[in-house]
């Protein structure tokens, strides 16, 4: 039995990457556009229509960001949305390759993570316990 638990699961490759990071772009985007129409269509056009099209995915992005070494703050930049967009696709992208890393940790994630040396998985890391 091999003493690395990731050396049985292999990374997976970009295609898969890819696939489950735009899964989880689009089921995050689309939905909140869905209630954006929805409240427009009650309320009429205005800033609260405007605001429920960035709360479900400012909520996604602060949820996932500490797995993908980023701070929950960067959420915020959903009030620019062209950024906001671009930062959840960068940690959509992480996220989908956990529990394997392919990004130099944080200096406070440092302590606890380490290089992987199997030949498959050279070159990434694997933080150990639960983000904070």
């Amino acid at each position: 039995m091999p003493d690395d638990p990731l050396s049985s699961h292999p990374p997976l490759r970009r295609a898969s990457r890819t696939f489950i990071t735009a899964l989880l772009v689009f089921g995050v985007v689309v939905p909140s556009a869905v209630i954006r129409e929805l409240i427009e269509g009650a309320m009429g056009s205005g800033p609260l229509a405007d605001l429920d099209w960035i709360a479900v995915p400012m909520a996604v992005t602060a949820w996932l960001a500490p797995r993908a070494s980023y701070r929950r703050r960067d959420a915020l930049w959903w009030f620019i949305s062209p950024v906001g967009l671009y930062m959840f696709v960068v940690i959509a992208w992480r996220v989908a390759f956990l529990p394997y890393r392919d990004w130099p940790p944080r200096p406070d994630e440092a302590s606890r993570v380490r290089w992987l040396r199997d030949r498959q998985q050279a070159g990434l890391w694997h933080l150990s316990g639960a983000a904070k």
